[in-house]
């Protein structure tokens, strides 16, 4: 094993300098997709600061949801934001490092560039989030979490004294103690957009499965900690999915890699790995190879 990671590392390095470069060409490429997405996660975090201000406390509406799922309450209402961190954390750190982008360099069956998975990835989310703004902001609903109850100090925002505490936003406060930005749960975007992503280009079976489980407990975590109503949860779930699904009807695929950059392992293959085995052991004891000997 030692004798062909040796013969086989000159190969993992120029190919870690090719996907590298290509990598990076794409991003030169689609900087404008990628920056616009990324401006655009401000713009929605700017629109979410901005409905607290204008959000009033009342009455919890009745909810089926939470009448038929137990109440997770104000002390264990991290339990939800811990799901979402996990999967979100899951899909950024291992689903696309790994999968897509460090995975190949050893395996070789990296189907899609990385670049791309983001650029698609950023179209769903800023389509969804468009959607989501002019619907939170089309009918103003009373927060059902339990900073947003009459009573509360941080039920309603003061008025900005200046145009700079309107703009700059606490990303972390807004996301655990936002109220207004209801309709629909931005959580349910992420979550959907990054599983039906893996889903669609990701590899290992199991994992999807083990996706869309994670999708559906975190629907009811969100509405089981009162983050938001079960009607924000549900029209993410059929929302989300109708965006994507038109975007990719719209957008051609993403283009596969060619299949030369994949041809040949790096690490060898169990079969692969036996004969040569058995090959470098005949040669210690022999002192011919297998070719010499016919």
């Amino acid at each position: 094993m030692p004798f062909y990671i040796a013969r086989q590392a000159p190969k993992l390095w120029r190919k870690i300098c090719t996907e590298t470069t290509i990598e990076i060409s794409l991003v030169a490429e689609n900087r404008r997709l990628l920056l616009a997405g990324i401006v655009f996660q401000y713009i929605h975090g700017l629109a979410a600061h901005g409905i607290h201000y204008l959000h009033r406390p009342g009455p919890t509406l009745q909810d089926a949801g939470f009448f038929l799922l137990p109440e997770l309450g104000q002390d264990r209402a991290y339990v939800s934001e811990t799901s979402f961190t996990f999967i979100f954390a899951s899909f950024v750190l291992e689903l696309v490092l790994l999968q897509w982008t460090i995975h190949p360099f050893v395996f070789q069956n990296k189907k899609i560039y990385t670049v791309l998975i983001w650029c698609r990835v950023l179209a769903y989310l800023v389509a969804c989030q468009i959607l989501r703004i002019f619907t939170f902001y089309s009918t103003h609903l009373p927060g059902p979490n339990y900073h947003c109850h009459e009573g509360s100090k941080l039920a309603r925002l003061p008025h900005p004294k200046s145009a700079v505490e309107l703009l700059v936003i606490n990303f972390s406060r807004g996301v655990n103690y936002g109220c207004g930005d209801l309709i629909f749960s931005s959580h349910m975007i992420f979550t959907i957009v990054f599983v039906r992503t893996f889903h669609k280009y990701g590899t290992n079976r199991c994992i999807k499965q083990l996706a869309w489980l994670l999708a559906v407990v975190q629907s009811f975590l969100i509405v089981a900690s009162h983050k938001h109503y079960t009607v924000d949860v549900v029209v993410a779930w059929y929302t989300v999915n109708l965006v994507t699904f038109f975007i990719d009807k719209k957008l051609p695929d993403l283009p596969e890699r060619p299949t030369g950059l994949t041809s040949l392992p790096l690490l060898p293959q169990s079969r692969d790995w036996d004969s040569k085995n058995k090959e470098e052991h005949q040669i210690l004891l022999t002192g011919v190879t297998v070719e010499t000997a016919g």
